[in-house]
């Protein structure tokens, strides 16, 4: 494929959606929350990251449409809004493991 395929405005979408991505305690967020819903005491137990840091990554990945905040009684669950970006970063995953072997 051809980097010819994509128009100016789509590859400054991916560079941006790459850049969220780029951040480490980001990605962790995205990766311990799986299609399971989460609440935010959850994502702090899995990631060991302080309630604000949790929270201000949260808002980034909010706003970016990565997750979706679903109000449980007086708790905030967060979950991805789609499974497909799950299996995007599982197949990234396996294609860093085959570099690595090649």
């Amino acid at each position: 494929m051809s980097i010819n395929t994509y128009s100016y405005d789509e590859v400054k979408e991916l560079s941006r959606l790459f850049k969220l991505l780029a951040e480490p305690n980001r990605l962790n967020i995205l990766c311990n929350l799986g299609m399971e819903c989460r609440p935010v005491s959850d994502i702090i137990s899995a990631t060991g990251l302080s309630q604000t840091n949790v929270s201000f990554h949260l808002r980034a990945l909010r706003e970016a449409g990565l997750v979706r905040p679903e109000r449980r009684g007086s708790f905030v669950y967060y979950c991805l809004p789609d499974v497909k970006l799950l299996s995007l970063l599982e197949q990234t995953k396996e294609w860093i493991k085959l570099r690595r072997e090649t």
